[in-house]
């Protein structure tokens, strides 16, 4: 029996009110917030980060295969869990898959790491979903949708069971996007959500439950995927579901995240769920899937595990709508006067994958100094070619030194120039930018952690590294 493991999740750091995007457009807003990933975040991004979170605390090597579901990939042709599977120093010898297509792709990958553990009881599976939708600027999906990803380790033995698991596939046009598409579309609203969303989970929980002879009362939570806050209501209704039955359905906090948003629900269910506790996770996106969760055993307060409840006290709210249009690149804006030279070698960064990807450090056999970039000779003993690797990734640490850059090119002025002091114990200095900060309180001997960042676009591909960040 499939069971999970660990659950991990990231929301980005930024928030725009929605009240702000009616004062845009001259609109009636609807209430909350929505997370909004930075310009140097996408799918990628926050993947590694959920990842990492989730792994928090647990053995890369026992991963055997990475999962990743996605609506929004940045590449047409070209594997996204690999990539992710490297920035998160797994095992090279593991299977990855991408899942895509629906917003279902986050629970079509749960239902295909159940069906690996069966077949292999011995394995475990790391799913990750993750997306960043663009509703059209003025429209109702520009104020619902929101950015953020969610992960959890499938494997034969954990502290949650997977009892059960029904889906059924649905077709119809209701909301799609093509490949030329940048902007979600959606057909008359009243024929989407009355015959496809509502009409699919009516189909799908009422035939689950009469298969298994049992009634909703029989759960502690239902997780219920829903669009917008408006159907969340309804479904809830017309499934009586009482209050306390509900799982928050984290619309007015974050959003609709896509194909991550289910499972972003499921984490934070069991973020609150106790030892006996009974959920039922239903997801929609041309049909639905359902899955039954028993929770065996609360999973431990790692500390170093922030999931949902972490992330979601950790906000800075953008201003005005004008700084979100840059954040998105919704139109061509000045974004400084010095740019970089626009160049890129798939061959250079080919070689160079584990620095860039992993940040690993050369650490010298000979005097135990660590080095970033790793170098083949030691610059105090002169050893040559006799070091071992280590991860700077999921090391904090301080900002040594810092300047502030107005000139560059950046779509979030200044650039925070930074030399960062990580690993402390032993000691190295990396050479990166800062994210995810206010530049007025930047100082030196600030805690900093690393975060995975898109740095660049060139020679038609992207250019991924690391940055440091002030510590959420």
């Amino acid at each position: 029996m499939a069971c999970i493991k660990s659950t991990g999740a990231y929301v980005p750091f930024h928030r725009l009110k929605r009240e702000e995007i009616g004062r845009a457009w001259g609109s009636g807003p609807l209430s909350g917030e929505k997370a909004i990933a930075n310009y140097d975040e996408d799918s990628i991004t926050m993947a590694v980060e959920a990842g990492m979170d989730c792994l928090s605390g647990f053995n890369r090597e026992e991963i055997n295969a990475l999962y990743f579901a996605s609506t929004t990939a940045p590449y047409r042709e070209k594997q996204a869990a690999a990539l992710i599977a490297n920035a998160l120093a797994l095992p090279r010898n593991i299977s990855t898959a991408d899942f895509s297509g629906s917003l279902r792709a986050g629970t079509n990958a749960i239902m295909a790491a159940m069906d690996a553990v069966s077949a292999d009881p011995s394995r475990n599976v790391l799913v990750i979903a993750s997306d960043c939708r663009l509703g059209v600027p003025g429209s109702n999906f520009e104020q619902v949708f929101g950015d953020g990803a969610a992960a959890l380790i499938v494997g034969s033995s954990g502290n949650v069971r997977i009892l059960k698991s029904y889906s059924h596939a649905e077709e119809i046009i209701d909301i799609w996007r093509t490949q030329e598409d940048r902007y979600v579309k959606m057909w008359e609203e009243r024929f989407v959500f009355l015959e496809g969303y509502i009409a699919n989970v009516r189909e799908a929980v009422t035939t689950f439950l009469r298969e298994e002879g049992s009634t909703l009362k029989d759960f502690t939570k239902v997780v219920l995927f829903a669009p917008d806050q408006r159907n969340f209501r309804e479904v809830a209704r017309m499934l009586r579901l009482e209050k306390e039955q509900t799982q928050n359905p984290l619309l007015e906090e974050v959003g609709n995240t896509g194909a991550a948003h289910a499972l972003m629900m499921m984490v934070n269910s069991l973020e609150e769920a106790k030892a006996g506790d009974r959920l039922l996770l239903v997801s929609y996106g041309d049909g639905c899937d359902l899955f039954v969760l028993q929770v065996e055993k609360e999973f431990s307060q790692n500390p170093e595990r922030r999931g949902i409840r972490g992330f979601l006290k950790s906000r800075m709210f953008i201003k005005n709508y004008e700084k979100y249009i840059q954040m998105k690149r919704l139109m061509q804006v000045e974004t400084g006067r010095r740019r970089p030279p626009a160049m890129s070698s798939a061959s250079v960064l080919h070689r160079d994958r584990d620095m860039v990807l992993g940040l690993y450090a050369g650490k010298c056999k000979g005097c135990g100094r660590l080095f970033f970039p790793p170098q083949r000779v030691c610059l105090y003993c002169r050893t040559k070619d006799q070091y071992d690797t280590v991860r700077l990734a999921d090391k904090k640490g301080k900002l040594f030194t810092f300047c502030k850059d107005f000139l560059a090119q950046s779509i979030d002025p200044p650039v925070i120039t930074s030399i960062v002091h990580l690993d402390l114990e032993e000691g190295v200095r990396v050479f990166c930018t800062m994210s995810d900060r206010d530049p007025d309180t930047v100082k030196v001997d600030m805690p900093v952690e690393m975060t995975f960042k898109k740095i660049s676009e060139a020679e038609g591909f992207f250019n991924y590294f690391w940055k440091c960040r002030p510590v959420r």
